[in-house]
């Protein structure tokens, strides 16, 4: 097994200073926003970003300090694998979030869903395309026993 190394291409500021601050995901509370620097090298690479409505964010979980293979999620008190889940305690550490592109100015990008820490390294971006990220018949495993009326609850009710 051979080691890969990233590069951060930017960098999230966030609201959300604390980890318990952050929604389970960021499509809960769409109304926040953030910025996302884009270092000098990939400024360029954000050509054209700024005709897609949407995008994937793919960044680092700098603060985590762990990794489990095996986890309580926010919505439950039993365990699941951490590939069921989306804990930031994984293998690399690795975020992906679909974001909505509110703005681009220079090197500046301006977003709403939101579940990231302030200073979180942004690895790379990918535009969403609806025709080929869509999915349909999708099945949302332990999840669907959350989901009422098609809403899905902020926070675990642990106890």
């Amino acid at each position: 097994m051979t080691d890969i190394c990233l590069r951060p291409i930017g960098q999230i500021h966030s609201p959300y200073k604390n980890t318990e601050d952050i929604p389970i995901q960021g499509a809960l509370n769409s109304t926040v926003t953030a910025r996302a620097e884009i270092y000098e090298p990939f400024i360029e690479g954000l050509r054209d970003l700024d005709g897609f409505s949407h995008a994937y964010f793919i960044y680092y979980f700098h603060r985590s300090q762990r990794e489990d293979l095996v986890t309580c999620p926010y919505l439950e008190n039993r365990p699941h694998g951490i590939f069921a889940i989306r804990s930031p305690h994984r293998p690399n550490h690795l975020g992906l979030t679909i974001v909505h592109l509110e703005k681009i100015e220079g090197h500046t990008i301006t977003f709403t869903g939101v579940d990231m820490l302030d200073g979180t390294p942004l690895l790379d971006i990918k535009p969403y395309v609806n025709y080929f990220d869509r999915r349909e018949k999708v099945v949302s495993g332990w999840l669907e026993s959350h989901i009422q009326n098609g809403t899905l609850p902020s926070r675990c009710s642990r106890q």
